[in-house]
């Protein structure tokens, strides 16, 4: 049996980590913790951890839902005291990727923007479509629920960095997030990423492909954390008996 514990389990996806645990036969929870309090009633044989020391302790594999700050303390602690992390924080940017990178050389690191197969497969035929129609102009629009803090998704920047490797293009000299004003023609090359923010909206992908005459949509809509929640403890126990390294969903689900 494999002990999860839960970094971040105040928040939305650790209360459905914690839930959907209960599912799996071969993986329990062990141990949650969390900044802030947590509200909803945690079994009597799961640790509520006063910091990071107990929550490693007491578990042999962390997920981690947290914001950019949690997980790079998360990352600065495991260094040293090395345990399988499933990562699932976006907004991370050049300083969070960098400190995987290198935390992953002493542990098994899983760090994915969206943990949902239908999400790896819209990524795989993202980048063959891209490659295909390299004519074809690409848009893409994320819309997610009024609390989310980063814009755009990580889903939406991961799917952005797919369709720009597949061109052989830098998504950072080719991203567009916004437009207004006078912008002029679109320009050739260019990949925008739009953001959408309102209500509950779990979380919904589109990614246009664009000429004249034509255009292919492709869409992904997660319905419930759930799916999320279920893909992070998946992950985790593939992770488990991984070797040191950094790991993306798509090496959990064998699709590369």
């Amino acid at each position: 049996m494999i002990r999860i514990g839960i970094h971040g389990a105040s928040g939305k996806m650790g209360h459905e980590i914690a839930k959907c645990l209960d599912n799996f036969q071969n993986a329990k929870l062990s141990v949650v913790y969390a900044i802030d309090e947590i509200t909803y009633p945690l079994p009597s044989s799961v640790l509520l951890a006063k910091d990071l020391d107990e929550l490693f302790e007491n578990c042999d594999v962390v997920i981690d839902f947290t914001i950019k700050q949690g997980t790079i303390n998360l990352l600065n602690y495991a260094r040293t005291n090395p345990k399988p992390l499933v990562i699932g924080t976006t907004g991370l940017g050049d300083e969070g990727e960098s400190l995987i990178e290198t935390a992953s050389n002493a542990m098994p690191i899983l760090w994915a923007s969206n943990m949902s197969l239908g999400v790896a497969i819209l990524n795989h035929l993202v980048s063959t479509a891209s490659k295909a129609l390299r004519d074809f102009d690409i848009e893409i629009v994320e819309m997610h629920h009024k609390h989310k803090k980063d814009a755009p998704s990580g889903t939406a920047l991961t799917l952005a960095n797919s369709a720009a490797k597949a061109r052989d293009l830098d998504l950072k000299e080719v991203m567009i997030t916004g437009r207004s004003g006078m912008t002029g023609e679109r320009e050739k090359d260019k990949i925008a990423v739009m953001a959408l923010r309102g209500g509950d909206i779990v979380g919904r992908h589109r990614v246009g492909f664009y000429n004249d005459g034509e255009f292919i949509e492709l869409n992904h809509t997660a319905t419930s954390r759930a799916t999320f929640a279920n893909g992070a403890i998946k992950a985790a126990i593939w992770l488990f008996d991984q070797e040191n390294g950094r790991y993306s969903i798509n090496d959990c689900l064998g699709l590369d």
